[in-house]
């Protein structure tokens, strides 16, 4: 029983589920009829809306176009009102407020910039022609205020300014006429030394202000506009007109002159002098301190302008560079002379201590033709000079000057070529780059040393034969011995001992000594033959006495006098004669004396003793043996003093 309830139970339920499916059933088939009748309906709406959405979209669209047009305008707006201030600004000028003015052309290029970007824009082309008007205006006046401001502020430089700004050595002093050097027109530095000149390489000089530093960058911005604008033609030529005068003027006040080539040749030589030591001292002051300053202004005011700043450079110094080296030209292409060796080794030596300088002030390509101008001068000097150098040996050895020294003392040769030699050695490093100028090789030393052998040696060559011109052997050999002690003392006394050695100097010194053992021989052999035994022996006619009366063995009395008389005689000649001679050297004079005296007096003292009784004996024995030996040196004492006829015996 209990499980027939229990499948009535179960059958209960199975009804209930299979209505509630059919119940399900028929819900989800009403579903999806709903579901498909909206689905319908959605479609008809959409179909409805999309006229409606494609509006919309339009207006969108339009706003956003609105918005981008009412930007370009607001752009389009501004540009006109900064060319509207732009053109205020410009139209009243760059004098009253210049950075405002400069300003205001950047605004103005700007626009242009702006504007011919917009080739879209209606009034384009009318607004970039008055854009561009403007600008024309705008760069004139900025021509005129660079012109006006830089003309302003150039004035020459007064030599003074120029003297404060070299080393202490070179300032001339302030009595020296015109300031331009000592009294005799030659600047200071003309006392050349080897010390001095390495000083000078170390000396600090400083360039003048030429324009005051506040203005410079104000020149700059101004100079940067016209560049900008294409005008650099008429920038280059305002600069060069203004600050070419100026410099030329700041030269002249110096005392530069323009001297042609035909203006050299005219002058006397201590003028000339003069001029050469001036214009040593303009070389180092136009280099160093002008054109230095010069520099200095054209790389501030054209800054970023590299081939603008040489350019400008060259073509204002030009026109003073040009003055300056045509004198050096002239005096190295005037007729050589020895006199002239010293200045042109001055010039030359300003030159090669300027090269580095004009090296780096002149640089570019647009300086090239001034470089190639100085440095082609500083050959021209050392091709002149060396030429000279050989000129000057030449001369030496052919001078024929008939100008005798009756007394045989040093020779005007002599002397000036001593001393021309000695003053060659204040130069010899300069002498030494001289001749590396045409000689590569190394032993530049000896190259001096080889010249200056060859101009001694031209020296004797002439000093033989002027020699030849004396009739008296005793006075030639007293005339070389003199002129070539001269040379050796000379020699030892300066720094040429170190460069001919002292080989030279032993050899020179033996010499002198020959000439004077020839002196002695050719001078005193014939007095010397008086007091000498031979030709004493008596004849049978005269009177004479035996040895044991203290004499010479058959001497005569009579010869004896002779002997006497003769050496009196010849003695007093020879007194008279070579008192007037001349030994200017006191030490040589007195070894000369002592070698005369160590020979006449030993020989008169045995003579006297050995004869002198034989004129003792005999009437007037004074008027035979008139001297004694004392008196004898004592006139030997005045032999070689150079004395006149008509001075007092001492």
């Amino acid at each position: 029983m209990g499980v027939a309830v229990g499948m009535d139970s179960l059958t209960e339920r199975a009804a209930m589920m299979r209505e509630s499916l059919q119940k399900s059933q028929t819900i989800t088939d009403k579903v999806v009829s709903i579901l498909g009748s909206f689905d319908h309906r959605l479609s008809a709406l959409e179909s409805a809306m999309r006229p409606t959405q494609i509006r919309t979209h339009s207006i969108r669209k339009a706003h956003e176009n609105i918005d981008k047009t009412l930007k370009v305008a607001e752009v389009l707006l501004a540009q006109f009102d900064l060319s509207r201030q732009a053109e205020t600004k410009i139209l009243r000028g760059p004098h009253e407020d210049l950075e405002s003015y400069l300003e205001a052309i950047g605004q103005l290029r700007g626009n242009i910039k702006f504007f011919s970007s917009k080739k879209g824009f209606k009034s384009n082309d009318g607004v970039l022609n008055n854009a561009n008007n403007l600008l024309a205006k705008a760069i004139s006046k900025l021509e005129d205020e660079f012109k006006k401001l830089l003309l302003s502020y150039s004035k020459p430089v007064e030599p003074d300014r120029l003297f404060d700004g070299l080393p202490n050595s070179l300032r001339p002093s302030s009595e020296s006429p015109g300031h331009q050097g000592d009294s005799n027109g030659k600047n200071p530095s003309n006392n050349h030394s080897e010390h001095q000149k390495s000083n000078l390489e170390n000396a600090v000089y400083t360039p003048p202000t030429l324009i005051p530093p506040r203005i410079l960058p104000l020149l700059h911005d101004l100079a940067q506009q016209m560049v900008q604008a294409g005008h650099q033609q008429q920038l280059l030529l305002i600069y060069r007109d203004t600050r070419s005068s100026v410099l030329e003027e700041s030269l002249q006040k110096l005392g530069v002159e323009k001297l042609s080539k035909e203006d050299v040749q005219k002058m006397q030589w201590e003028v000339l002098e003069a001029k050469i030591g001036n214009w040593i001292h303009f070389m180092r002051i136009a280099v160093k301190l002008l054109f230095a300053g010069e520099r200095i202004v054209c790389d501030q005011i054209f800054e970023g302008f590299d081939s603008l700043t040489d350019q400008c450079f060259s073509e204002v110094t030009s026109s003073s560079v040009s003055v300056l080296l045509s004198f050096g030209d002239a005096i190295a292409k005037s007729k050589r002379s020895p006199e002239k060796l010293f200045v042109l080794l001055d010039m030359y030596e300003i030159m090669r201590e300027l090269h580095s300088e004009i090296e780096l002030k002149f640089k570019g390509k647009a300086c090239t033709e001034i470089r190639e101008a100085a440095f082609g001068l500083t050959k021209r000097l050392a091709q002149t000079a060396q030429e000279t150098f050989g000129d000057f040996e030449e001369a030496v050895e052919k001078d024929a000057t008939k100008t005798a020294v009756l007394d045989g003392t040093v020779h005007p040769l002599t002397s000036y070529v001593i001393n021309y030699v000695k003053f060659l050695f204040d130069y010899q490093s300069t002498l030494k780059q001289l001749f590396q100028e045409f000689d590569n090789k190394d032993g530049t030393g000896s190259q001096l040393a080889s010249v200056t052998m060859r101009i001694m040696q031209a020296l004797q060559t002439n000093l033989d034969g002027k020699s030849k011109q004396y009739r008296d052997l005793a006075l030639t050999h007293l005339f070389l011995m003199n002129n070539i002690h001269y040379m050796v003392r000379s020699v030892r006394r300066s720094e040429a001992k170190d460069l001919l050695g002292d080989d030279w100097v032993q050899r020179h010194r033996r010499i002198v000594q020959q000439h004077a053992n020839q002196y002695k021989r050719n001078g005193w052999a014939k007095i010397l033959q008086c007091l000498s035994i031979q030709g004493l022996a008596s004849s049978g006619g005269g009177s004479s006495v035996g040895v044991d009366g203290g004499n010479s063995s058959g001497a005569s009395r009579a010869l004896v006098k002779e002997r006497f008389k003769t050496f009196n005689m010849q003695f007093e000649e020879l007194h008279q004669k070579q008192s007037q001679w001349a030994v200017p050297d006191t030490e040589l004079r007195e070894s000369l004396r002592l070698a005369v005296a160590e020979v006449l007096l030993p020989a008169y003292r045995s003579f006297v003793k050995r004869f002198g009784p034989l004129v003792e004996n005999g009437k007037n024995p004074q008027k035979y043996i008139k001297y004694s030996a004392e008196d004898l040196e004592r006139m030997l004492g005045e032999f070689f003093e150079g004395k006149n006829l008509n001075e007092p015996r001492r």
